[in-house]
């Protein structure tokens, strides 16, 4: 599948903003580059980002073109990536289906996950606080067009895949809580309407289940701060499928289990904060608009 373009018209938003203050700034615009999915590097100098099948890194105080971070001449890869806590190893989910791990440093990949056939593919989105263990969303292709995803984990370093849900909801957006106890995803299931989708968290072993929330609004993207404080999500209008781009969406945020509020409205979708987004702080989260200028 071909990267994403902009639309006549449309720009990518680099933003930041402060969850308590609502203070907002511009990081990075481009009226030639679609970029998604922002990342913290541990430190909180950089944000990193997806574009054109691959990947860059911003300086989080803006004022710098994005560097383009190598990665070794593996597929083209998609808005599924993270960094491990010791920022020296980026993970990324490539078009070949494939979960691959690159040293920084040297742009050096090593392929993380399985053969699973070509019907089977993995999209990163979480991992454990110790860096040892990523979580990812399982995508099989049915023989009728249809697709099911699960949530599964693999050993950062390679290894089995551990299958956590094993049904026919569409589950997505798997990430770990700063405690590595808890995995945190979003999910159809508990609802009858196609594609309403809420937030749910399992233990880590998948054997206990929690609904977060259960409102109107299509919800995606659970992101856990560090201090575990805030959950940061991205919320579609009602009647939303999937996730998709270019609607008006909101970021909520829930603060130590108290009723979502609404954090800022853009015009976005997919892109916008697909991987965890959370400064090292706990008091920004970054993520990307899309607005488009009607001529």
């Amino acid at each position: 599948m071909p990267p994403r373009t902009l639309r006549p018209g449309q720009r990518a938003e680099l933003h930041v903003i402060d969850v308590t203050t609502g203070e907002r700034e511009l990081v990075y615009s481009s009226s030639t580059l679609l970029f998604e999915a922002p990342n913290w590097t541990p430190d909180g100098a950089s944000l990193v980002i997806n574009g054109d099948g691959l990947l860059f890194r911003v300086p989080a105080s803006g004022g710098a073109e994005p560097k383009e971070i190598p990665l070794g001449g593996i597929p083209p890869i998609n808005n599924d990536h993270v960094l491990s806590p010791d920022g020296r190893t980026v993970y990324v989910s490539a078009d070949d289906g494939h979960l691959y791990a690159v040293e920084i440093a040297t742009g050096r990949p090593t392929r993380v996950s399985n053969d699973r056939g070509p019907e089977f593919h993995y999209f990163l989105h979480g991992i454990s606080p110790d860096g040892a263990t990523l979580a990812y969303i399982g995508l099989v292709e049915n023989p009728d067009g249809t697709a099911t995803t699960n949530v599964y984990t693999i050993p950062a370093t390679g290894g089995e895949d551990v299958q956590l849900t094993d049904d026919s909801y569409a589950d997505d957006g798997s990430e770990f809580s700063p405690d590595g106890e808890w995995i945190y995803f979003n999910s159809e299931r508990g609802s009858t309407l196609p594609g309403h989708a809420q937030l749910f968290r399992m233990s880590r072993d998948g054997a206990r289940v929690e609904q977060l929330t259960e409102d109107e609004r299509v919800n995606w993207f659970p992101h856990i701060s560090p201090d575990g404080n805030h959950i940061a999500y991205i919320s579609f209008p009602s009647g939303t499928l999937g996730h998709p781009a270019d609607l008006d969406v909101i970021v909520r945020l829930i603060d130590n289990g108290a009723t979502a509020r609404d954090l800022v409205y853009l015009f976005g979708g997919q892109g916008t904060i697909n991987v965890p987004s959370w400064a090292p702080d706990s008091r920004r989260i970054a993520f990307v608009a899309y607005p488009i200028e009607l001529s």
